[in-house]
């Protein structure tokens, strides 16, 4: 079984880890999560992480055949589509993205989003295979932390998404609408249930207390020892007490109402105006009070 070749780039801005994965023997690639540089105070939107990804896909002499999201993520915005734009390639994620898009397109009235997930190249079904070069990639649904989550395995790696963090951090969140912390365990201890020498590749990493690097690769043996959430002997109904009363703590991300909008589209902006400036839009519920007394 052929392993590929991998390369990792971190933004600090997201604390986001997007990867270039190839096929060593074909140079045939796929880029997993890529990131748009998005100044939320500006309203700018830039590709330089994207472009270093290509830049470094270049120097490997790797032609990119692929974009695979994890899932349609709520603390950055996708540069999908210029990826796409610059290579060519197929943009694929699972298919319960239109259980997501069916979930959000009435919280911010998106009229123009077809809820069948078309706005995607390609919808993987849990247990399809597909090649890069000679590399074969299984898809493995892991929802939990979204309807929608997936795992790509390909030789001894697999790019788990947010549904695990390093073993000293822990695990996802449950909380966002469609999140289920009980399928988060399941799908958890399907990862786990890998061999022990399997590489795992996160999509975040917030260095854990006491840890002054970031790290983004771990194994399967690494998480069922220490993860300090769901190493072995941690029952489904313990993890689910833990995520449930962590999640009622956790702070709403920073980018959440551009990224869903955005990423539930592929990485589409909606169209640009007449003054070339394309808007989102921020759900607002007024406050309702009883009226005061006396």
């Amino acid at each position: 079984m052929a392993n590929p070749g991998i390369r990792a780039f971190f933004d600090e801005a997201t604390n986001t880890v997007s990867y270039l994965v190839w096929d060593p023997e074909t140079q045939k690639g796929a880029v997993i999560d890529p990131v748009l540089d998005f100044d939320i105070a500006a309203g700018e939107a830039d590709v330089r992480s994207a472009e270093a990804i290509l830049a470094a896909a270049k120097e490997e002499g790797v032609a990119i055949e692929w974009v695979l999201e994890t899932h349609a993520h709520a603390d950055h915005l996708s540069a999908a589509p210029f990826i796409k734009a610059k290579t060519g390639a197929t943009i694929g994620i699972g298919a319960r993205i239109r259980d997501v898009q069916k979930l959000f397109r009435p919280v911010f009235g998106l009229d123009d989003l077809a809820s069948d997930g078309s706005d995607f190249d390609h919808l993987f079904d849990d247990g399809e295979t597909f090649a890069v070069g000679s590399l074969e990639f299984t898809v493995m649904s892991v929802p939990g932390h979204t309807p929608a989550d997936v795992a790509y395995k390909v030789g001894d790696a697999v790019f788990v998404g947010d549904t695990l963090f390093m073993p000293d951090f822990g695990t996802a969140r449950a909380d966002f609408p469609g999140g289920d912390a009980r399928q988060l365990y399941r799908s958890i201890r399907r990862l786990l249930s890998l061999p022990d020498d399997t590489r795992l590749f996160m999509c975040h990493d917030y260095k854990a207390p006491g840890r002054d690097e970031y790290k983004w690769e771990t194994t399967v043996a690494d998480q069922r020892r220490n993860s300090v959430h769901v190493h072995d002997g941690v029952t489904e109904d313990e993890f689910v007490q833990m995520r449930e009363s962590r999640d009622e703590e956790l702070a709403v991300p920073r980018l959440l109402l551009p990224s869903i909008q955005v990423n539930i589209r592929a990485g589409r902006f909606p169209e640009a105006e007449d003054n070339g400036v394309a808007y989102l839009r921020i759900p607002v519920k007024p406050v309702r009070r009883s009226p005061a007394s006396g």
